[in-house]
């Protein structure tokens, strides 16, 4: 069987109606990203971030897998199919995907800030000042905030290594060191690249095209593989 790396981004959540990580003013739901996804904005002003991470568990929480979350889900009968994603949302598995690879860690996660090997799922959307691991210390969003290390990239990146098919679908490739990503790709005989901009991300050959959203795009790609 065929192993299928899919490599996803925010505009694949996008088209569940979840904002994408960042506009083009730069502001992340109107706050700055140095001020609700940095350590030092933990440091400085923890309630803030919490308060905004729950607000943004619960728009996840309304918000359902779309037709691109199922299409990669489907292709799961056909192929060895590995998710790798940027985004922090569950909307993989909740549309059936049953191995997925967060990159930048789980929404509905939280981790002690003494002891970062404890990692507790959440039952609700609410994470709460005094909330605390086993230790008695807060407990802190399970997310990779900018400036902090990115632990599954090794993972991610001899999976990709690995790849018969690679598909991106869904991200700008502009926030490193995932979009790096790519290049590990040697070995993949058919690589896909879906996108409204796609054309602007990829110039070099080898890779098939898609500029369109993440939901028709992957039917065209499931098309294209198919021929």
């Amino acid at each position: 069987m065929k192993r299928l790396i899919v490599f996803t981004g925010a505009g694949i959540s996008a088209e569940s109606g979840i904002p994408t990580f960042r506009g083009g003013d730069g502001l992340w739901e109107n706050h700055r990203i140095e001020d609700v996804a940095t350590p030092e904005a933990w440091e400085r002003d923890p309630d803030l971030v919490l308060t905004f991470y729950n607000q943004r568990r619960k728009g996840i929480l309304e918000a359902k897998p779309n037709a691109g979350h199922k299409q990669i889900a489907r292709w799961q009968d056909e192929f060895d199919v590995t998710v790798i994603t940027q985004n922090i949302d569950d909307l993989h598995e909740r549309a059936g995907s049953k191995h997925v690879v967060h990159l930048h860690g789980e929404i509905w996660k939280a981790r002690s800030t003494s002891h970062p090997h404890l990692v507790y799922p959440l039952d609700n959307w609410r994470l709460l000042r005094g909330d605390t691991c086993e230790h008695g210390s807060q407990l802190r969003p399970h997310i990779v905030w900018f400036g902090e290390d990115v632990p599954m990239l090794g993972v991610a990146a001899d999976i990709v290594e690995e790849a018969d098919i690679f598909i991106v679908v869904g991200t700008s490739l502009q926030v490193y060191p995932a979009a790096g990503l790519i290049h590990h790709a040697l070995r993949a005989q058919q690589k896909f690249i879906v996108d409204p901009q796609a054309h602007e991300l990829v110039t070099k050959p080898g890779w098939s095209v898609v500029s369109e959203g993440a939901g028709s795009g992957l039917l065209a790609v499931d098309a294209q593989m198919l021929r």
